[in-house]
């Protein structure tokens, strides 16, 4: 594996999750409580997995070897990815907020959570979509072969590093077992 089908590998998951987010946002805007363990785990997921672990690969590693190959960061791919990340960490943080206010099911708490995880899904959505479909073949042309598969075990150290050996695997039993429960 080379780390740009790492990275779409990471995608997948990640959008399964925010399969999983858009049913429980669902839920609550049927009248539904969701229990305060699953959303805990959510939020973890895309503090750890989505964040720190898949973005931090992106910010850390892949943006800067791309511009060093010459793509733009200013008025390019690389700056729009950015601020989508920053979009998405404030919708974290709205969900971390909701999540810590949740009581009754119409109350505020819950539809400020059904809110933030409806944002963040369709902001993650669109942001994959555009790293799939534009910024990956760019950097396919741009990077040679061995220059991509070098980034891959640097990716692997980042990951051991940032959430720890076996953590990436759990997070994959979590995803199966909300998939399970919530149907995504």
């Amino acid at each position: 594996m080379n780390a740009v089908d790492d990275l779409r590998a990471e995608h997948e998951g990640i959008l399964r999750m925010l399969g999983i987010m858009r049913v429980m946002a669902e839920r609550i805007g049927h009248g539904r409580k969701i229990p305060a363990g699953h959303v805990e785990s959510v939020i973890d997921f895309l503090r750890l997995f989505a964040d720190q672990c898949h973005h931090g690969k992106e910010e850390d590693i892949f943006f800067p070897e791309l511009e060093r190959a010459g793509i733009p960061h200013e008025g390019g791919p690389i700056g729009v990815m950015l601020y989508e990340h920053t979009l998405g960490r404030e919708h974290i943080r709205a969900m971390v907020e909701a999540s810590a206010r949740l009581g009754d099911i119409g109350g505020e708490g819950y539809q400020d959570l059904r809110a933030a995880m409806l944002d963040y899904s369709g902001l993650l959505t669109r942001h994959i979509a555009k790293e799939n479909e534009v910024l990956f073949p760019l950097a396919e042309k741009v990077l040679s072969p061995g220059a991509i598969e070098a980034l891959h075990e640097r990716f692997e150290q980042l990951e051991r590093e940032r959430i720890g050996s076996g953590v990436h695997e759990a997070f994959h039993r979590l995803l199966d077992e909300l998939a399970a429960e919530y149907r995504a």
